[in-house]
């Protein structure tokens, strides 16, 4: 049974392979074939953002001089023609922060990429096959007493790597919610030396570099909506449950919610959050949070 689940799973993974490489081919036999181009919208954007503080040696207020950077490129190309859409969002977060007598530290890093293609339904409702990836560039550290730091995690240490079929329902530009009963996940931990020091392993077996998810199910939603002129709202939430160990508690949760206010051109304020519960990872619910005033610079050829 479990043999042939997996070559159904596979099949359906080709499936969305074969179905991507369709989505970009036009039909043959016209007598004027449109440009690609026309039928895509791309937006591309990068940000930075730099803060500093530093003191005098007797500045009684206390204090301690610093150093923070963040970055972050993010990008969209997405294709719709007929019925068939093919879908694809990037995007790449890294920050440090270095306080005067410790070791830099990072204050965000993500690797996040997705792909997505669809075919229409009917006017709100489509069904689709995606993939999408998620990890971090670098490694990444718990410190203790006097500066003491224990690895923690690494580039796909953990990955994770998730394939859904499905149903889409997508009643307008701003909102999408993907239902898929059909959702494999693949959670790496290339960096054996991190199973050293996390207990759980990010739930991969100790001693193996990958754990194989086949049975399960993913809901997927995004809400993308300038709220004024000047002010964006941008809200990803994704669920995963294992069927084989489905209880409340095994059922992973993540929410990220980026706002974004534009005071000039190219100077923006950014506040990021993220949410996540993981059993895998941890017991309790995790979150960071950042504020930042920096330049981001965007491009699209959306009308």
């Amino acid at each position: 049974m479990l043999f042939s689940m997996k070559n159904f799973f596979l099949t359906c993974t080709f499936l969305g392979i074969y179905l991507v490489s369709f989505a970009q081919t036009e039909t043959k036999g016209e007598e004027k074939v449109k440009s690609d181009t026309s039928y895509w919208v791309k937006e591309f954007s990068a940000g930075l953002n730099f803060n500093q503080g530093a003191f005098s040696s007797n500045w009684k207020s206390g204090g301690v001089n610093s150093i923070s950077f963040g970055s972050i490129l993010a990008g969209k190309a997405n294709y719709a023609k007929e019925r068939w859409t093919w879908d694809n969002q990037m995007e790449l977060l890294y920050g440090i922060v270095k306080n005067e007598g410790e070791q830099s530290k990072k204050s965000n890093d993500r690797i996040f990429l997705d792909s997505k293609v669809g075919y229409k339904l009917s006017e709100k409702w489509g069904s689709y096959f995606s993939a999408n990836f998620l990890s971090q560039f670098t490694r990444g550290y718990e410190f203790g007493d006097d500066d003491v730091r224990t690895l923690i995690s690494d580039f796909m240490s953990p990955g994770y790597l998730t394939t859904s079929l499905g149903f889409e329902f997508k009643p307008n530009d701003e909102f999408n919610l993907r239902i898929g009963p059909l959702s494999p996940r693949w959670t790496f931990v290339a960096n054996l030396d991190v199973s050293d020091n996390v207990e759980d392993n990010y739930g991969v077996p100790m001693g193996e570099k990958v754990r194989t998810e086949w049975l399960a199910l993913q809901l997927f939603a995004e809400w993308d909506k300038d709220i004024a002129e000047n002010f964006n709202i941008k809200s990803r939430y994704q669920m995963y449950a294992n069927y084989e160990t489905l209880e409340w508690k095994t059922i992973d949760h993540r929410l990220d919610i980026a706002l974004t206010a534009k005071i000039t051109q190219l100077i923006n304020v950014t506040f990021t959050s993220i949410n996540l519960y993981d059993i895998d990872q941890d017991a309790g619910i995790q979150y960071s949070q950042g504020l930042a005033l920096g330049i981001l610079y965007k491009v699209s050829n959306k009308k």
